[in-house]
């Protein structure tokens, strides 16, 4: 080989190398991230209701991308707790569901206003979850994951029974096994109508502005946890999750750092809890079920523990299943087994979920490609 071939050669793998650096160091960068959600939360209903081949693969509709975007808030709290600070919560449905019940009570007796739902839902999930991680956080472990399954089923049947009314009227204040139904919207900010289509080009694109209400949480919630986990606190909860011991040798109050990220991830579940009041006018009892905490798990997992973005493609992969593969003929009836599949393969062959996939891919060619050189 000649000298000049030798030359190009070490300047391409320089070149190629800065270019990597400078990718990871821009990919780790909060106002990449913040355009990079912009960019795909604006996208997003396009792509997956109006794009050709797309669309017509993926079957979408503006309500179920509302609905995934309200579930990735929910996953990205719970990711929070499980795959930043390594706490196993079975119990999330208990912020979700009070929240959603709050909201409602708040709608039919209170207010209409979307911004006021939330808010009040949300500042009762955080009290809610003050209480229940002080309660909870004595023990850790298994201990800890059955106690929040424990209080959130609780919280379930006094929802079905003793608090399906207000206290000495016939006032619903759950309505037991029926849901809570009487859910009124006030426009947002007393102009926009939730149904509405946006104007101009936001109309084509993102719809109405039910999605675009949604969309704004969204981008917060996924802002907001970014800078959480690049800050002093978010590294304590890193270290909590790789070594719980000797986080506290450092001299650090280990346990109130796992309620605060218990709260952070209470708070995230309340706001999704809310969101989904306004977005399906009606509060099921199943919203404080064990099956609701168990379906955040799955998909929080699913689209990869410990990423930012992650559980926002398990959230999509998860409710697209459940709702577009559930009515496709033949097949639909096993959507729960197709579900199933699909997360044991990814486990097996990607465990890091569905965002760690592309490294997999890489590091799979990287080691086809050296047993080649080998030979």
């Amino acid at each position: 080989m000649s000298d000049d071939a030798r030359t190009d050669g070490g300047t391409t793998v320089k070149n190629t190398t800065a270019l990597r650096e400078r990718y990871d160091a821009l990919k780790g960068e909060e106002s990449t991230v913040a355009v990079v959600s912009i960019i795909g939360l604006l996208a997003f209903p396009w792509l997956f209701i109006e794009a050709p081949v797309v669309s017509g693969f993926l079957k979408g509709y503006e309500s179920l991308a509302s609905l995934i975007l309200i579930w990735a808030i929910f996953a990205i709290g719970f990711d929070l707790l499980l795959g930043y600070t390594g706490l196993l919560s079975f119990g999330h449905a208990a912020f979700w569901g009070t929240a959603a019940y709050a909201s409602a009570n708040v709608s039919a007796y209170l207010t209409g206003s979307p911004l006021v739902m939330v808010l009040l839902g949300t500042v009762i999930a955080v009290g809610l979850a003050w209480l229940l991680g002080y309660l909870t956080l004595r023990r850790g472990g298994i201990y800890f994951s059955i106690l929040t399954l424990a209080f959130a089923q609780m919280m379930f049947y006094m929802s079905s029974s003793v608090l399906a009314t207000y206290p000495g009227s016939k006032t619903p204040l759950t309505n037991g096994e029926n849901g809570f139904t009487g859910v009124s919207l006030d426009p947002l900010l007393g102009m926009f109508e939730l149904n509405r289509e946006m104007p101009s080009i936001l109309g084509e694109f993102v719809g109405t502005w039910h999605y675009g209400f949604i969309a704004v949480f969204t981008f917060l919630a996924i802002v907001i946890a970014y800078r959480i986990l690049n800050s002093p606190y978010g590294l304590v909860f890193k270290a909590i999750r790789e070594n719980e011991q000797r986080t506290e040798f450092v001299g650090l109050n280990v346990w109130r750092y796992k309620l605060m990220s218990f709260i952070i991830s209470g708070t995230f579940a309340g706001v999704a809890g809310s969101l989904f009041t306004i977005h399906s006018q009606y509060v099921p009892l199943s919203s404080l079920y064990w099956t609701s905490s168990g379906e955040v798990v799955i998909m929080t997992v699913l689209g990869g523990a410990g990423s930012l973005f992650g559980p926002i493609f398990g959230a999509a992969v998860y409710l697209w299943v459940e709702n577009i593969v559930s009515g496709m003929p033949n097949i639909g009836a096993f959507w729960h087994l197709i579900l199933g599949l699909v997360f044991v393969v990814v486990i097996v062959l990607v465990p890091d979920g569905i965002w760690g996939l592309p490294d997999a891919v890489r590091r799979a060619w990287g080691y086809i490609s050296n047993l080649g050189g080998d030979r």
